[in-house]
Parts: structure tokens; sequence; C-alpha cells
């Protein structure tokens, strides 16, 4: 099993797009994928940049049609960043040319481990993530569902693999669109709060440079203070909300607007349409 600050073993990422992009840069940043890492991208254009990174191979298929297959036969721990409709496909590529033990993670939202077993068969150890764009800056929150093969010691790898990006949360696959509805979505929810916060800062007589300072840097102010408290957070938010005071006035208006049932029928609409997405709609 794969200790802390140990060095990983080769990697691909085929289709090293935003997200396999993101994670090769926490890879690279972490100096743990010191065995090397293969990345595949579709153009030439797309492939040049991630050249650039120290140990890291960067394959366009336009120029290597058999890249995918190369990458994946050499790799210990294989990242499949696809889109969802090309998964099967890119599969039935590798099937032959995967080695036994070999480590396949989906990066690819909608497709159900089954599909990867079904495919690659049982000596290959399949794992289902959901990472969140905040990998770019090392802040991720990946889930992270195992396979019907896959070992405990696979699975520890795998998780080294994403908490280069930031924090691994391990739950079964039933949970993963529940878990993207939270943290996969989650970063729209909380720009769109700050986007709230600075149109209301405007219309209090603020000019927008200066509304969007104090809206981002409210609520980057209060994650960090967050993070560094072992303080619940309804217990913080009771620290700033002196009783009949500005605060506590301002939540009650919030309250009123019975912010737990949009929270909850928002996180519905998007479990909703996850399950759609998965059934090919």
């Amino acid at each position: 099993m794969p200790t802390e600050n140990a060095a990983l073993p080769p990697i691909a990422i085929l289709g090293a797009g935003s997200m396999g992009g993101a994670i090769l840069a926490g890879l690279v940043r972490s100096g743990l994928a010191t065995a090397g890492v293969t990345v595949t991208n579709r153009t030439r254009a797309k492939a040049e940049p991630l050249a650039e990174f120290d140990g890291v191979t960067s394959i366009a298929l336009e120029e290597r049609s058999e890249a995918n297959a190369e990458a994946a036969a050499s790799a210990r721990v294989v990242l499949i960043g696809v889109k969802p409709a090309m998964v099967p496909d890119l599969l039935r590529e590798l099937a032959p040319h995967l080695k036994p033990g070999t480590i396949v993670v989906s990066l690819a939202a909608g497709v159900p481990i089954a599909t990867f077993e079904a495919i690659l068969g049982p000596d290959v150890a399949v794992l289902r993530s959901m990472p969140n764009t905040p990998a770019v800056v090392g802040e991720a929150l990946t889930g992270l569902a195992p396979g019907s093969t896959a070992s405990a010691d696979d699975v520890a790898l795998a998780r080294a693999v994403f908490e280069t990006v930031g924090t691994v949360l391990e739950v079964p696959e039933s949970q993963i669109d529940a878990l993207s509805t939270i943290s996969g979505s989650g970063p729209a929810y909380f720009f769109l709060l700050v986007e709230e916060f600075t149109k209301a800062a405007v219309a209090k007589g603020f000019d927008l440079a200066d509304a969007r300072v104090m809206a981002e840097r409210t609520f980057i102010g209060a994650a960090a203070l967050l993070q560094a408290s072992d303080v619940e957070p309804a217990e913080l938010r009771r620290r700033v909300t002196s009783p009949k005071g500005t605060t506590e006035r301002a939540i009650a208006v919030l309250q009123e607007a019975r912010l737990d049932e949009v929270f909850g029928q928002a996180t519905d609409a998007a479990l909703a349409r996850a399950k759609e997405l998965a059934a090919g709609g």
C-alpha cells in the first residue's frame, strides 16, 4: 500500500483536457511522479503545452494514432479523461494492451463502473472519480468509488494520485452522482453567491472594482477562517451574529427565504439531470 509522499508508478492520462491537465499539474507539482507521466490529446496544439512539464511525455493522436494504447500499456495507473460518449470505443482499443493489475480510473461523468469492467475484464482494477475544478489550484475535493475488482492497495494508489490536487473522499458508486451535486457543481454555487454579493455592493454605491474586492475577499477570508478553525460553521456564524445586531437582521431575511429548501431543490435538480445524462438523455 502506498505510503504518504511515496513515489508514484508510471501514469497515463488519456484525454488530458482541463481536468486531466489540472491533475497533471498536481502530479508534477508534488514531485511524486518520478516514474513519468504520459498524456494524450487529439491535436498537436493541445499536446504541445503539456510537453513543457518536467517528466511528462505529451503525444498528439493526430501524429501517433496508436498513442493511447501505447501509453496505457506502459502505465500502472491510467486516467480516462475523454468525453463520456467516447469512453466505450477507447476502452475497447485499450483492453488488449493493458497489463494485469493496471488501475483504470474514470474521469468521465455519467459512465458507470460496470461499463469499464464489462469491456476491460477482471484483471484490471477500475475506479470512478469525480474531482472538481479547484483541482487547478490544488484544492480539489475528489470523490473516489472503487469497482468490484479494486483492492485496498489499488484504492490507496488512486487516492495518492488525486491527493496531489486536494482532498479525496471515498464513496460507493451509488453516491457519486449525489456527490457531484455538492462538490462537483458546488464551485458554481459559490461563484454565484460572490456574483450576487458583488451586485448588492454596487447597488449600495460602490464601484464595481471595489465591490468585487469586498465580495471576493469576504468569501475567501471566511473560507480560510473555516479551514483554519476546528469550530463548526454554525458556531462561526453565531460568533459573527451579535444579538439584535445588523448581521442578525440580515440572517433572518436569508432564513425567511428558506435557503435550506432552495439548496435542497437545486441539488435535487442537479441529481435528476445527472441520472438523465447517465441514461443517455
